[in-house]
C-alpha cells in the first residue's frame, strides 16, 4: 500500500504541511519516521480526507484555483463495484469527486482506497487516472 510524505499529503488535502504535521501530532492521523521522513499509511490519509468532505472547519484552496476542466490530484476514498461497473470516490483538496467507470478499468487502475490518482473533470464526465510514480 502506499505511504504519502507530509508534503504529498498536504497537496492531495488541499492543506499546508503544518496543517498535517499538527493532526499527526494530534493523533487525528498517524504518521511514522521511513527513512528519516514522517510519512501517512494511504488508507489513514483516505479515511482523513472522506472525513474532511463535510469538515466545516477545513481550510479552502485559493478560489478560481481549479476549472471544471482542470485535473486535480487526490486520494481514492472508496471503490463500489459490482460484476460490470464501479464506482469511484475521490478527495482532490477541497473537492469530492465520485467516478462511474467499468470495473475492468477501476481493477486495471488498481483503484482502492489510499492509492493516489487524478480527476480529470470536463463536462458531467469524471476520467480518473494513476499519476507516473518516480523510482527512488
Amino acid at each position: 500500500m502506499s505511504d504519502y510524505r507530509v508534503a504529498e499529503a498536504a497537496e492531495i488535502l488541499g492543506v499546508s504541511t503544518d496543517t498535517v504535521r499538527r493532526w499527526i501530532e494530534a493523533g487525528r492521523v498517524p504518521g511514522r519516521t521511513v527513512d528519516g521522513r514522517t510519512v501517512i499509511p494511504g488508507p489513514d490519509l483516505a479515511a482523513l480526507a472522506a472525513s474532511l468532505v463535510d469538515d466545516a472547519d477545513r481550510v479552502r484552496t485559493r478560489a478560481g484555483a481549479v476549472s471544471a476542466r482542470n485535473r486535480m490530484t487526490g486520494i481514492v476514498t472508496r471503490v463500489l463495484t459490482d460484476t460490470v461497473m464501479a464506482q469511484v470516490e475521490m478527495v482532490c483538496g477541497p473537492y469530492r469527486i465520485v467516478s462511474l467507470m467499468s470495473t475492468e478499468a477501476a481493477t486495471e487502475l488498481g483503484l482502492e482506497p489510499g492509492v493516489r490518482a487524478i480527476a480529470s473533470v470536463k463536462s458531467t464526465n469524471v476520467v480518473i487516472e494513476r499519476p507516473v510514480t518516480r523510482k527512488s
